[in-house]
Parts: structure tokens; C-alpha cells; sequence
């Protein structure tokens, strides 16, 4: 595959993956006429949508396209052995039918489940090109191509992306409407305090730290101040045992004393 084609294969299925919800492995349901084209070309078909699709994918098949390629003969016993190979897909019809409309019943109108069509039939093509969403793939001259999207399906894909801008501006809406409803905070008058931020801790002041006596000086102070108690503690013991303080004796005069003060 040539890398243009490539790339906008890959941008179609982006296309896909974003507006309507696909995503790998991709779901491709194959009629009878697509594993007939297959056979006949000796093409590796369940690679070749892989490359096309841009992606994993899983190839299912229903009962009725099955029973188709039953009808056709043993001339078609390869096909059915590829069909065979696909994952079935249950389409609750109890008679077989022909393949488009069994497709096209599995489809439905909005393929709810995400199906890629594989299928020859161009009936079947210009009824799916009806409905959105529905990647179509078909074999012309023995390359895969990936249809264009429909313009139902472009219709479709900007429906959605206006309902989801409706659903944002709503939302916006609702919300500015909520936060007008609040009422507005009253601001406190008064001095307004020092930014916090601005203010500076006071530093911890260092603890001073005692200077060590000496050995020499601190025993004799000990045994200095131990004397010194004691010593009270006796002059206290003798007052108490005492009872009154000691008086005075007066010192007599001599007749001597008295001669030398008359001589001055």
C-alpha cells in the first residue's frame, strides 16, 4: 500500500474511532461474494483488512452468508473453509435468508455494535452509504479499498460535535449562574496584622554555660564554710543555755587612781 492511501486510511478510521466509538480489534463482518473474490485471488484476506483498517481486526460471518456459499456447491468448498475459519455471528434468523439482507438486518439503522462491512455486493453498499457510521470495504481488481465516509455519515459527526459544544456551554453556563447565586463574602474592617511571612522569629538565646570550680578551691571552701557553722551553732547553743546576755563589770577606783587624777 502506498503510504498516501495509507494515511488517509488511518485519518478515516481516526475519523471513526473519535466521532462514533470504534476501537481494535475492529469488528468486519464478511459476506459469501468477499471469501469467494478472496479464493479466487489468492488473498490473504484477514491481513489485508488488518493493513487497510490500520489496525487489529476480527472477521465474523453469519449463519445465512454460510449457507449461501452451502448452496453454490463443492465448487465453493474452499470458500466455505475460510468462512468456516471466521468467528460466527449470531443473526437469530431461524430461516436462512440472503446474505445483504442479513447484513443489513445486522446492521441495523445506527450499527449499534460497529460493524466494518466487507462485501462485493454493490446493492448492499448503496444501502449502508444510507446509514452513519458504517465503514464499507470491497475488492476492486484485487486491491482492498476503504470507501470515503457517506454523507450521512458526515451529518452525523457534526451533530455530534454541536450537541457536545451545546452540552460544554451549557455547563459553563450553569456554573457562572451557580457561582452568581452565592453571595458575596463580607470583608472585615479594621488594623489589618503583619504579614506573617514578613515577621522574623526571635532566636532562642544560647543557655551560659556554668564555669567549672576547682577541685582545691571548692574543697576549701566547703570545709570554710562547714567551720563557720559550726561555730554558730555553739555561740547559739550557749546563749540559749545562757538565757540573758553577759553584763558588764565596772572596773573600782583605787586611791591611787584618784591621787593621779587630782594631781592632773
Amino acid at each position: 500500500m502506498r503510504q498516501k492511501r495509507a494515511k488517509a486510511y488511518r485519518k478515516l478510521m481516526s475519523l471513526y474511532c473519535m466521532s462514533f466509538g470504534f476501537r481494535q480489534p475492529y469488528q468486519v463482518l464478511v459476506d459469501s461474494e468477499m471469501c469467494k473474490t478472496a479464493i479466487s485471488h489468492k488473498y490473504e484476506l484477514v491481513k489485508q483488512m488488518g493493513v487497510v483498517l490500520q489496525g487489529t481486526v476480527k472477521p465474523m460471518i453469519t449463519q445465512c452468508c454460510i449457507h449461501e456459499l452451502y448452496l453454490q456447491g463443492k465448487s465453493e468448498q474452499p470458500s466455505v473453509d475460510l468462512a468456516k475459519t471466521f468467528e460466527r455471528r449470531k443473526c437469530n434468523h431461524r430461516e436462512p435468508i440472503p446474505g445483504d439482507e442479513c447484513l443489513a438486518d445486522v446492521v441495523g439503522e445506527t450499527n449499534k455494535h460497529r460493524y466494518v462491512i466487507a462485501t462485493q455486493s454493490t446493492e448492499l453498499r448503496d444501502k449502508l452509504r444510507l446509514i452513519p457510521a458504517v465503514p464499507v470495504v470491497h475488492m476492486n481488481r484485487s486491491v482492498m479499498i476503504l470507501e470515503p465516509p457517506s454523507d450521512a455519515t458526515m451529518d452525523a459527526k457534526e451533530a455530534n460535535e454541536e450537541k457536545s459544544m451545546h452540552a460544554s456551554t451549557s455547563e459553563t453556563k450553569l456554573g457562572a449562574t451557580a457561582a452568581s447565586s452565592e453571595p458575596p463574602r463580607k470583608k472585615r474592617k479594621g488594623p489589618k496584622g503583619p504579614n506573617p511571612l514578613s515577621v522574623k522569629k526571635k532566636k532562642a538565646e544560647p543557655l551560659k554555660q556554668s564555669k567549672p570550680h576547682r577541685t582545691g578551691e571548692s574543697s576549701a571552701s566547703t570545709t570554710g564554710a562547714k567551720r563557720t557553722s559550726d561555730r554558730t551553732t555553739e555561740e547559739g547553743h550557749s546563749e540559749a543555755d545562757s538565757g540573758h546576755k553577759r553584763k558588764r563589770k565596772r572596773k573600782r577606783k583605787t586611791m591611787e587612781d584618784v591621787g593621779e587624777e587630782d594631781s592632773e
